[in-house]
C-alpha cells in the first residue's frame, strides 16, 4: 500500500465530458480541447473525462490516454480534472490511475468491473476496489451506474470501502434519491478526511500546487525582471518584465465520503439527502444552468434551488437519461459546444429528436 494518500475536495457541480469524433469515428482532439476551454471558463467546480458519457468503452487505449493528455493541456489550473480508469481488471486500472496521476490529475473515477457480474460477489468486489485503492497514485472514487453495466454496488461494499484511505468518495447514477440517502446514511461513520483548500474554500488542485512550487506561475523560459534596451545596446530590444504571481495561499477542511450524484433531473433532491454536489451529463451542455442549482443550494435558499431543478428536470430526463449520449451530443452543438456523433454502434438522433432537444433547451442555453 502506499505510504501517503492525499485527499481531494469534491464538492459542486462537474462536466461529464464527451469525446469527439470526426463523422467517420476518428477522434477530433481539438474540438475536446475547444470544449474543455470553454469549460474552464464556467462555475464548474470541475470536469470527468472518459467516464460514460465521455464514450469510454469505445476507445483503445492509446485513444484514452490521448484524451486525458489533450483535456489537462487546455484545462485551467483551478478546475478539479477526474480522469475515469475503470478497467475489467484491477491491473489495467491501476495502469491507467497511474498515467492519470503523471498528468497531475486528481482524482481517478473507477466504474463497477461487470463483464463477469454473476461472479462479482462482496468479497470479489471489495478486493477489486481495495487493489485499486492500494496502488493508485491518486484519490479514487467509486462509480455505479446500473443503467450500463446492469450491477449496483452493494451499500455493505459502500460502506466498508469508504473508510480507505485512498477511497476520497462515490458517484451514484442510479437516478435514485433514496439511493442516494441509504449510501450518505450508510458512510455517516466513515473517517473524516484533511483536505486543502484555497482561501476561499475551492478546491487545490494538483496542477496549482504544481504551479506554485515551480514558483510564480510563470511560463518557461519568461523573463524575470525588466532589461532596458540602453542595456542591450543599440540593437537591443526591451523585453516586458513578468511579475511573479502571489503565493498560493491554502488552508485545510475536514471532510467525509464525498457523495455525488450523476442524475441531473434529481439533483435537488440528492443534494438535501447527502451528496455534495452532481458529475451530471447535463453540465457538458448547459453547465451554468446545473450549477445555478448547486449554488441556490449551497447559499440555502431552497425555493430558488427548486425553481432552478425545475428548469432543468425535463432535459435532464429526457436528453441525457432517455435519448443517451447522442442527445447530449445534440445538445452540445445546440448550445454552442462541439458534439458530433457519437462511434457506432450508437446512432445520432432522428430529426424529430433533435427538434425535441431545441425545444428543451430553450430557455437554458449558455
Amino acid at each position: 500500500m502506499l505510504t501517503r494518500m492525499v485527499s481531494m475536495l469534491l464538492e459542486g457541480i462537474f462536466a461529464a465530458v464527451t469525446t469527439c469524433f470526426y463523422p467517420d469515428g476518428r477522434p477530433y482532439w481539438n474540438k475536446l480541447e475547444h470544449n474543455v476551454d470553454r469549460y474552464s471558463r464556467t462555475r464548474l467546480g470541475g470536469m470527468v473525462l472518459l467516464g460514460s458519457t465521455g464514450e469510454a468503452v469505445m476507445l483503445s487505449d492509446e485513444e484514452s490516454r490521448e484524451a486525458l493528455r489533450v483535456a489537462r493541456r487546455a484545462a485551467a489550473p483551478d478546475k478539479v480534472l477526474i480522469a475515469g480508469v475503470g478497467r475489467e481488471s484491477a491491473i489495467e486500472t491501476i495502469r491507467l490511475a497511474e498515467y492519470a496521476a503523471q498528468l497531475e490529475y486528481d482524482a481517478a473515477l473507477v466504474r463497477t468491473p461487470h463483464y463477469y457480474r454473476t461472479q462479482m460477489q462482496k468479497r470479489e468486489m471489495l478486493t477489486y476496489y481495495q487493489a485499486v485503492a492500494d496502488r493508485s497514485p491518486i484519490p479514487v472514487v467509486l462509480y455505479s451506474i446500473p443503467s450500463c453495466t446492469a450491477y449496483e454496488l452493494p451499500l455493505e461494499v459502500v460502506a466498508e470501502l469508504a473508510s480507505h484511505p485512498n477511497i476520497a468518495g462515490m458517484k451514484d447514477s442510479s437516478g435514485k434519491v433514496e439511493r442516494i440517502a441509504a449510501i450518505a446514511d450508510a458512510v455517516r461513520s466513515a473517517p473524516r478526511r484533511t483536505v486543502q483548500v484555497t482561501s476561499i474554500f475551492q478546491a487545490v488542485t494538483a496542477r496549482m500546487t504544481s504551479a506554485d512550487s515551480k514558483g510564480a506561475g510563470a511560463e518557461a523560459g519568461a523573463p524575470a525582471n525588466f532589461v532596458s534596451a540602453g542595456e542591450l545596446g543599440v540593437a537591443g530590444t526591451a523585453v516586458a518584465a513578468t511579475l511573479p504571481k502571489p503565493a498560493l495561499k491554502t488552508r485545510t477542511r475536514e471532510v467525509g465520503f464525498q457523495l455525488l450524484s450523476g442524475s441531473a433531473q434529481t439533483l435537488h433532491d440528492s443534494l438535501d439527502a447527502g451528496a455534495v454536489g452532481g458529475i451530471l451529463a447535463l453540465a457538458a451542455f448547459a453547465p451554468q444552468a446545473a450549477c445555478e442549482v448547486y449554488t441556490a443550494w449551497k447559499d440555502g435558499d431552497p425555493p430558488l434551488a427548486r425553481e432552478k431543478q425545475g428548469r432543468i428536470r425535463q432535459a435532464g430526463l429526457e436528453i441525457c437519461a432517455q435519448m443517451g449520449i447522442p442527445g447530449v451530443k445534440h445538445a452540445l452543438d445546440v448550445n454552442g459546444y462541439y458534439g458530433g456523433r457519437a462511434r457506432l454502434p450508437l446512432l445520432p438522433l432522428t430529426a424529430e429528436r433533435q427538434g425535441r432537444v431545441e425545444a428543451l433547451l430553450g430557455d437554458i442555453r449558455n
